[in-house]
């Protein structure tokens, strides 16, 4: 298996109705964690683990993430003169970061049509999908962990996490043989099982390894839940065929997709920074004694 994380596919067409109306003018995933907007932190992870091209699968509206991984002639001009050198180049590595390219969905037709929308950019080889919503704060990048997993076994991987039983509903569930390593070899994959019927409580988190023959397997996929073309129903597929791991990852996940998540996610980055956490955590307790 060549280096499977060359590419990576980040789906990015949503609108973000949850954010509304914060989302009407401006991506989901533009809004910050404290000061870095949400995809730039995919980005990076991608990045951390090897990916040297994105692929974003993008709609209408959304070209400002494009050019936040673009050069800003007139701001890096800006600080050089000014000699703030500091931001100036800070600015400058977003921009050298990763050779992005950018794919339409021109469809809102679901996560499954979203990746089959990268395919002419993919090509013929092994690749990653990064969800925006998921970030996974790890010193060892999450895609990664899958990526070893994926080239050690030759099968492609899912991320899984514990969740508790009442809301598994609410994601992917993958259930199967529990490996030595902790891993499980994935049989059985469901998308949002109805309440009580789901086959374990290990829900799918987004980051994908996946084999370029995913695409022929989407090309056949009818619309599952939500009248969407499903990945989860693909994956179902490759599960069948013996040919899906389950990652247990390792790492403190925040759903920035939710208004909740995204707050305990900006607190728990900001928590970090040490120029921000004894000044947070000062009114922290004087606003929950």
């Amino acid at each position: 298996m060549k280096h499977p994380l060359r590419k990576v596919v980040i789906p990015a067409a949503g609108l973000g109705t949850r954010f509304l109306p914060a989302t009407k003018a401006v991506p989901k995933e533009m809004l910050p964690i404290v000061d870095t907007p949400t995809i730039q932190l995919i980005v990076e992870e991608a990045v951390r683990a090897g990916a040297s091209q994105v692929i974003l699968v993008n709609g209408r509206g959304k070209s400002s993430i494009e050019d936040h991984f673009d050069r800003s002639y007139e701001l890096e001009d800006m600080l050089e003169r000014k000699r703030k050198t500091d931001l100036f180049q800070q600015v400058r590595r977003i921009s050298d970061m990763v050779r992005l390219i950018s794919v339409r969905q021109k469809e809102p037709l679901g996560l499954g049509h979203a990746v089959l929308a990268s395919r002419p950019a993919v090509g013929d080889e092994w690749f990653g999908v990064l969800l925006g919503d998921d970030l996974i704060d790890s010193d060892d990048p999450a895609i990664g962990q899958l990526a070893k997993v994926s080239v050690q076994t030759g099968k492609a991987a899912v991320a899984l996490m514990p969740v508790a039983e009442d809301q598994t509903h609410l994601y992917g569930v993958g259930a199967g043989k529990a490996l030595p390593d902790g891993n499980i070899l994935v049989d059985r994959i469901v998308e949002k099982p109805p309440r009580g019927s789901a086959p374990s409580n290990l829900a799918v988190i987004g980051r994908y390894l996946l084999p370029p023959e995913i695409f022929d397997v989407l090309e056949q996929v009818k619309p599952g839940a939500g009248g969407e073309i499903q990945l989860t129903d693909a994956l179902a597929v490759l599960a069948q065929q013996g040919r899906l791991i389950g990652v247990r990852f390792k790492g403190e996940r925040h759903d920035a997709g939710d208004r909740l998540g995204f707050l305990t996610a900006n607190v728990a980055y900001a928590l970090k920074r040490p120029d921000l956490r004894d000044g947070l955590l000062a009114w922290l307790r004087k606003v929950v004694p």
